[in-house]
């Protein structure tokens, strides 16, 4: 199942995506649904750690879902997003586009059912969106539930949009 969340910039899209991850909790009402763990969250931000090489970031990003991921799996992630040779580099020395695609490695290295992804096209050229739409679609297949937001126009088979912000 998908659900892409769509509404002006400033309707709350990213604050809703978050309240859904557990990440932000300064909000009134209640948040009900049958997710046993965590959802994995990928925001528009790039969200990665300046300081730390692209491995570590996903090797301390795996450490967080619990997840035993080795350095190959770590690294093939990293080829998958089109960043071989970046591994031992610091974010903070990357492209934000770069960073971004540190960031959405996560999508290809790490097992979860929901996936909750907060503008992933943002910063990402066209192979990249190629490479992020047939992931997506493989998360769908395999029965995967997706939230997303996105400016850019990203539809899968049988994708329901919540419009929020509007009268």
């Amino acid at each position: 199942m998908a659900l892409r969340v769509d509404g002006a910039n400033g309707a709350g899209k990213s604050t809703l995506l978050r309240i859904l991850a557990g990440l932000y909790e300064d909000f009134d009402g209640e948040v009900e649904w049958q997710v046993e763990d965590y959802p994995l969250y990928v925001g528009h931000r790039a969200g990665v750690k300046d300081l730390m090489t692209a491995r570590e970031n996903l090797s301390w990003a795996a450490s967080l879902y619990d997840s035993d991921v080795t350095r190959d799996g770590v690294d093939r992630a990293l080829d998958t997003v089109a960043l071989r040779g970046y591994e031992d580099v610091a974010c903070g020395a990357m492209s934000e586009g770069q960073r971004k695609r540190v960031n959405l490695a996560r999508l290809f290295l790490l097992w979860n059912p929901v996936w909750i992804l907060d503008e992933p096209l943002s910063a990402i050229d066209r192979s990249g969106v190629a490479s992020l739409e047939q992931r997506i679609g493989q998360h769908l297949a395999d029965d995967g539930l997706l939230i997303l937001t996105s400016h850019q126009p990203i539809e899968f088979p049988g994708m329901q949009t919540l419009v929020i912000g509007s009268s």
